[in-house]
C-alpha cells in the first residue's frame, strides 16, 4: 500500500530526493501541495509531471483518500526526439504542443499553497444552513468583489441562523394574532416586532450581495446575475414579509376592514418557511436532528390548527343576523364549563361580553388539536357545529397520515 501511493516504482535515479521526501511528507501530514517531479515510464523512459496533491475527507473529518492530478510538463523540461519531431528545435516542438492543448498554460498555473489548502471544521458543516456547502477537495475559493459575501462564510451562515429564529418566531406569532385579532399594543412587543422587520430588511440588502451556486454547480459572485437571481426568486415574498404590519394595526384609529386587510397580509410571512425547509435539508442525515425537526414540525402544525380552530368557534358562536349566541358551539361549552358564560350588554354596547380570557382560549383550542392529531380525542372539547365537524375531519386526515 505504502509503495502504491508515494509512486516509489517510478521513482529513477535522476528522481530528486527531497521531492520524494516532500511528497511522502505531504501524504503523512494530509496536506495540499504540489510538485514539479521527475518519474520513469515501465520501460524506464523518463517523464516529468506537475503533481498536485489533495486530501479528501468524510463526514467525520477522516482522509479517506488522496485526489493526485498528474500533467505531463516534459516539453517543457527537456526536448523529446522522435520519428515525428526529428531535425524540429525545441521551440517548434513546444509551438506544436501548445497548440494541440490550448489548456495546457492553464492548466500548469501555480496554485497558492494557501489556495490549495482549504478545510472546514466540523462545527462549521453542522451550522451551515445550506446544502450547497464547499466540497472538501475544492482547489482553489472563488475570487469575489469586495462587496460581494460567500454564501458559505462564517458571518453569512450566522446571519442565515438568526433569520431562521426569526422565521419560526414569526411562524408562531402571525397566525396566534391574526386568528385571536390582538392589537400590539404592548410597547414591548411592538418594539420587538418592529426589530424583526428591520433585520428582515437588512436581510433583502444582503441577498443582493450573496453568492448563490449557478446550475453547473459554480460559485455565481457576479453582482448583475446574483440581484436577477434574487429578483427572480424570494425578493417579492421577502419584500411583503418587513412591512410594519404591526404598527399598523397598533392605532386605535384605524378603520377596522383595513386592519384585518394588515393582518391577513402578515400571513405572507409564512412563506418564508420555504426558504427554512430548502435550507434544512442538509440535517436529514442525521437522526437526532430529523427527530428534533419532526417534533418542531408537530408543534408547529398543531399552532396553526389550533388558531383555525378557534377562528372557526369565534366566527359561528355568535350569528350577526338574528344577534344570538349559537348554544351548540364549542365556544360557547367551554365558556360555561370554567365559569365565564358570555352575556349579552343590552344596556351598554348592545353587543355579546364575557366569555373565557384568550389564554383559556388558545390552551384550550391546542389542547383540541393535540389529542385530534394524535387520534386519542377525550370528548370534553368536541366539534357540535358543521364547520366544526368538516374542519375536524381535515385535521385527522392530517393526523392519519
Amino acid at each position: 500500500m505504502l509503495k502504491s501511493y508515494l509512486c516509489f516504482f517510478m521513482y529513477g535515479e535522476l528522481t530528486d530526493k527531497k521531492t520524494i521526501e516532500k511528497v511522502r511528507q505531504t501524504f503523512d501530514n494530509y496536506e495540499s501541495n504540489c510538485f514539479e517531479i521527475l518519474l520513469y515510464k515501465k520501460n524506464r523512459t523518463p517523464v516529468w509531471f506537475y503533481m498536485q496533491i489533495a486530501p479528501i475527507r468524510n463526514e467525520h473529518e477522516k482522509v479517506v483518500l488522496f485526489l493526485c492530478t498528474f500533467k505531463d510538463i516534459t516539453l517543457f523540461k527537456q526536448p523529446i526526439e522522435d520519428d515525428s519531431t526529428k531535425g524540429w528545435t525545441k521551440f517548434a516542438r513546444l509551438t506544436r504542443a501548445l497548440t494541440n492543448s490550448r489548456s495546457v498554460l492553464q492548466q500548469l498555473t501555480p496554485m497558492n499553497k494557501a489556495e490549495v489548502v482549504h478545510k472546514h471544521s466540523r462545527l462549521a458543516e453542522v451550522l451551515q444552513l445550506g446544502s450547497d456547502i464547499l466540497p472538501q477537495y475544492k482547489q482553489e475559493a472563488p475570487k469575489t468583489p469586495p462587496h460581494i459575501i460567500l454564501h458559505y462564510c462564517a458571518f453569512k451562515t450566522t446571519w442565515d441562523w438568526v433569520i431562521l429564529i426569526l422565521t419560526f418566531y414569526t411562524a408562531i406569532m402571525v397566525p396566534y394574532n391574526v386568528s385571536f385579532k390582538t392589537k400590539q399594543n404592548n410597547i414591548a412587543w411592538l418594539v420587538l416586532d418592529s426589530v424583526v422587520d428591520v433585520i428582515f430588511l437588512v436581510d433583502i440588502v444582503l441577498n443582493f450581495h450573496t453568492t448563490f451556486v449557478g446550475p453547473g454547480g459554480e460559485v455565481i459572485s457576479d453582482p448583475k446575475l446574483i440581484r436577477m437571481n434574487y429578483l427572480k426568486t424570494w425578493f417579492v415574498i421577502d419584500l411583503l414579509s418587513c412591512l410594519p404590519y404591526d404598527i399598523i394595526n397598533a392605532f386605535e384609529n384605524v378603520d377596522e376592514g383595513i386592519s384585518s386587510l394588515f393582518s391577513s397580509l402578515k400571513v405572507v410571512r409564512l412563506l418564508r418557511l420555504g426558504r427554512v425547509a430548502r435550507k434544512l435539508d442538509h440535517y436529514l442525515e442525521y437522526g437526532a436532528a430529523v427527530l428534533v425537526l419532526l417534533v418542531c414540525v408537530f408543534g408547529l402544525v398543531a399552532h396553526w390548527l389550533a388558531c383555525i380552530w378557534y377562528s372557526i368557534g369565534d366566527y359561528e358562536v355568535i350569528d350577526e343576523l338574528t344577534n344570538t349566541i349559537k348554544t351548540d358551539s364549542w365556544l360557547y361549552q367551554l365558556a360555561l364549563s370554567i365559569g365565564t358564560p358570555y352575556r349579552y350588554n343590552s344596556t351598554g354596547s348592545g353587543q355579546w361580553e364575557g366569555g373565557p380570557s384568550k389564554d383559556s382560549l388558545y390552551i384550550s383550542s391546542l389542547y383540541f388539536t393535540m389529542t385530534s392529531l394524535t387520534t386519542i380525542g377525550f370528548g370534553n372539547i368536541a366539534p357540535t357545529t358543521d364547520g366544526e365537524k368538516i374542519f375536524s375531519v381535515a385535521m385527522m386526515m392530517v393526523g392519519c397520515k
